[in-house]
């Protein structure tokens, strides 16, 4: 297979087949380019998590299924629903774009998502891509961007169900119904309790600044929907509704309670005015809510809403080459009990992308300009470049740059925010190989990202365009099999540094210089046994680099096996941390220690 985009591909994107396929095929990215593509083809690093994968790791949280991808470290705050920051290649939590079914979603106050509230059992695949993005998205996608599809549908009216329970008073359940040819939906509803452990070993003076030696549990009621219709004369209809609602404790001396609210809400039509030209139109809204307490005193209210508008016209020039021109609207919106100086902001942009195969040779050129209400303009660029040296292996190079603007919190939060910060700059550069062969399929990537006006904090701890930063990393894969065992393994070297300040030469807090993961699966008949072995160097809690704010590394045994016991019928069981580990992601935070957990599932086949 030629590692460049085919005219079947192409072909595929003239009768609009693409707009309706993105997401139920296994080999297919949508989000490296904003069009579909196989992931053989894209000049982006990608990783592609299924429903398949999710299942057969047997996890119960979004943060879990990301560990272990290239490229991609994690801290938690204490444990499953606890506040979990997502770093891609080294850059801040804040310079990754995630998006739910294409729509942006994240805090607007924070500029993060919060992927601790996702429910898992809401998720058909995620794609992960690395490097920068912003010539095709716009601001945060520095490090990369993430993007999560909910469940489809489609075929056989099919029911399913599922349930786990399991250590710290784990008792998890899922029902769904799905179905449909020429229309299709798909309806599941997620309960996901546990009791939790000691969230934070902290004192008055340091961690979450209080002793509160109890239990901090979580609460997940999450509900999904997702429909389409492909009527007579290709015009397609979708929407999607996600809507979480958590409880949460948590230790603190200000607040030590929450409640939030996860909704994205979302539709696109998409049709062919021409033979050769597609065209998308989306529309969406995505809310992240959230109401704070001490000790069942309401204290604060957070609600940011982000809505955004879409207009996508992909142009097929011939077999070989395909042209993308669009608009994107943004606004995001503040409610909060704290007073913001500015609650609400806008963001237009026009965006450009080529596409072509010249035989071994592929490019990629796409270009952007974002009119920010706040910060003016700003012009973003990307370029790939990719070489296939035989059938089994292609070379690839590219550059792009990127912005992030402010958050609200960086800007207006009284007594903290600065209103003349300006936004983070960056560009990067990249080079990889990647291959198949009787042996299996592997990947390698290098990277160096530089970002100007990052924003960190002076003496008083107030946010200040000071410093700037160097990233630099090496990403590994490699998908095999050995003695009939299929074996999955990813590599991860970074040195994300501080260039000046006052902090110059020191690492960026909270990220993991080394990490890695192999998981090794066996299937004997109708079982299946796996283990997976994931570790991470050290990582430094502070800015500053202070030795008693190192955090050593570790490593962490699982063990999986799973029954079918009839065709329909699935037994599941594993044991998290198999050697009781005890670590910190975060200073003074605890983490899960040995966990034993069962899944029943009933998925009928359709």
């Amino acid at each position: 297979m030629k590692y460049k985009l085919s005219a079947a591909l192409l072909s595929a994107v003239c009768t609009h087949v693409y707009a309706v396929v993105n997401e139920t095929l296994p080999d297919t990215v949508v989000t490296a380019t904003r069009t579909a593509q196989s992931a053989d083809a894209t000049l982006a690093s990608v990783s592609i998590i299924t429903r398949q994968d999710i299942a057969r790791l047997q996890v119960q949280s979004l943060p879990d299924v990301l560990r272990g991808v290239a490229g991609l470290t994690l801290s938690n705050s204490g444990g499953t629903g606890k506040a979990t920051s997502v770093f891609l290649r080294g850059t801040n939590a804040d310079h990754v774009l995630v998006l739910v079914d294409g729509i942006k979603v994240g805090s607007a106050t924070l500029g993060t998502a919060s992927f601790q509230d996702i429910p898992v059992a809401q998720i058909e695949r995620i794609e992960i891509v690395r490097g920068p993005r912003a010539s095709l998205y716009g601001s945060e996608a520095i490090g990369g961007v993430i993007q999560i599809f909910t469940r489809k549908g489609g075929g056989a009216l099919t029911p399913s169900f599922s349930a786990t329970a399991g250590s710290y008073g784990t008792v998890n359940s899922a029902v769904g119904l799905s179905g449909g040819e020429q229309g299709w939906f798909n309806f599941k509803l997620n309960q996901q309790n546990t009791a939790g452990f000691n969230a934070c070993r902290g004192s008055l003076v340091a961690g979450c600044f209080t002793n509160e030696p109890d239990k901090d549990g979580y609460h997940n009621s999450s509900l999904g929907l997702n429909g389409g219709y492909r009527f007579d004369n290709g015009v397609v209809a979708d929407a999607q509704l996600l809507r979480a609602k958590s409880k949460n404790k948590f230790d603190g001396s200000f607040v030590n309670e929450g409640e939030g609210v996860q909704q994205v809400l979302g539709g696109s039509l998409k049709f062919a005015p021409l033979q050769a030209w597609n065209m998308i139109l989306r529309a969406g809204s995505s809310q992240d809510n959230s109401n704070n307490f001490l000790n069942g005193q309401f204290k604060t209210r957070f609600n940011t809403q982000r809505d955004s508008l879409s207009w996508q016209n992909d142009f097929a020039l011939n077999t070989d080459q395909l042209f993308t021109a669009g608009l994107d609207y943004q606004n995001d919106r503040v409610d909060s009990t704290t007073v913001y100086t500015r609650p609400t902001r806008d963001n237009r942009a026009l965006f450009g992308q080529y596409q072509g195969s010249f035989g071994a040779h592929s490019l990629q050129a796409s270009v952007r300009r974002d009119d920010n209400q706040q910060f003016g303009g700003h012009n973003t660029g990307g370029l790939g470049y990719g070489y296939a040296v035989n059938d089994a292996m292609r070379l690839t190079a590219s550059y792009g740059t990127a912005f992030k603007a402010p958050t609200f919190n960086q800007l207006y939060y009284p007594g903290f925010g600065s209103a003349t910060l300006r936004p983070e700059l960056s560009h990067s550069v990249e080079v990889g190989a990647a291959g198949h062969g009787t042996f299996g399929k592997w990947s390698l990537n290098a990277y160096q990202t530089d970002i100007t006006d990052l924003i960190g904090f002076d003496a008083f701890f107030l946010p200040v365009n000071i410093d700037t930063a160097r990233l630099k990393g090496l990403e590994g894969q490699l998908k095999t099999q050995l003695a009939d065992c299929d074996i999955n393994s990813t590599l991860t070297l970074q040195d994300p540094r501080q260039t000046s300040g006052v902090n110059q030469g020191k690492l960026l807090n909270r990220r993991a210089t080394e990490a890695m993961r192999i998981e090794v699966a066996h299937d004997f008949g109708a079982y299946r046994l796996a283990t997976s072995l994931y570790a991470e160097g050290r990582r430094f809690d502070d800015l500053a680099n202070t030795s008693t704010k190192r955090l050593g590394g570790y490593g962490l045994l699982d063990v999986r096996a799973e029954h079918r016991v009839a065709a329909d019928w699935l037994v599941q069981g594993r044991i998290d941390n198999l050697l009781d580990k005890r670590y910190e992601t975060a200073q003074f935070f605890n983490q899960a220690r040995r966990g034993l957990y069962f899944t029943l599932n009933y998925q009928p086949k359709s």
